[in-house]
């Protein structure tokens, strides 16, 4: 039986995968930021997840004004990185894991989320930098990536109750499907940052540490937070941040954070990252809560 053990949070930064890219992580001035991956590194090569489902949102690659799903789940064999204007980044081929994906699908959609079923399509810097930060520079991505794109960029976003929601809805399709696979869940984007307009340029220390600090243990008051108060608070692309909560859904109502980082600033946003393992098998009861 497949089964969720863990789950992870980071930015998703399109700088961060430039500079991999070009060959610049290496360069002191940015050694703050790729030291607070140099844990997860180690980590995530004894994990060895089967598939991670990469909870993420497209920025016009795949989805434009002609078509804005609200939450989209990517069930094809593999996605070729996007062109973003200026080429597609030089990384592996995405491989996915139709089978699981559409499994997943399935399951959630007559849990009664109407997910927009992809069989093809591009995948931009959302997903593939926290690929990248996290299993570094390879020749071919160690696991299986079911993509889950979330819109968190033309009003409405989802809700951080629906994002919640749909995340403990990912992790019962999971536990009920068959084979014997290892998943973990990331959620990626923010954290604080605003990027154009009077505000350009915001970031929200404050703001967002005690994110950080709730995410953990106090996850449902995060789920009320309103699109205006993400905005308000932690600019206006701040708002990608209840892609966190569909991660914490997927894991137990206890966890253990084993690892956390965060740098100010990275180009004109605020960088955050960490790290849930399951802290305990869960009753029914508590799965429910």
């Amino acid at each position: 039986m497949a089964k969720v053990t863990s789950g992870l949070g980071t930015s998703h930064i399109p700088l961060l995968g430039y500079l991999m890219d070009k060959g610049e992580s290496h360069l002191e001035k940015w050694a703050p930021i790729f030291k607070g991956y140099e844990f997860t590194k180690k980590w995530i090569r004894e994990q060895k997840p089967d598939v991670v489902i990469l909870v993420y949102n497209d920025h016009a690659t795949t989805f434009d004004m002609k078509l804005i799903p609200t939450f989209a789940i990517g069930c094809g064999e593999s996605y070729r990185p996007a062109d973003e204007g200026y080429g597609a980044r030089p990384v592996p081929l995405v491989k996915g894991a139709p089978k699981l994906a559409w499994h997943i699908a399935e399951s959630v959609i007559l849990q009664g989320f109407d997910l927009t079923i992809v069989n093809e399509m591009t995948v931009d810097h959302g997903l593939t930098v926290p690929l990248s930060m996290v299993f570094g520079e390879v020749e071919e991505w160690p696991c299986q990536v079911i993509p889950l794109a979330v819109n968190t960029v033309v009003y409405p976003a989802p809700t951080g109750e629906r994002c919640l929601a749909l995340g403990k809805a990912i992790r019962a399709a999971v536990e009920q499907f068959p084979d014997d696979l290892t998943v973990q869940v990331w959620g990626t984007g923010g954290m604080s940052h605003q990027l154009l307009g009077e505000r350009a340029g915001l970031i929200n220390r404050e703001w967002d540490l005690a994110f950080m600090d709730d995410l953990k243990n106090d996850y449902e008051k995060l789920a009320k937070i309103s699109q205006v108060e993400y905005i308000r608070e932690s600019g206006t692309e701040g708002s990608e941040m209840v892609m966190w909560l569909i991660m914490r859904g997927a894991l137990n109502h206890e966890v253990q954070e084993v690892h956390r980082h965060y740098h100010v600033p990275v180009s004109n946003t605020a960088l955050g990252h960490l790290i849930y393992e399951n802290a305990s098998q869960e009753s029914e009861e508590e799965k429910t809560l």
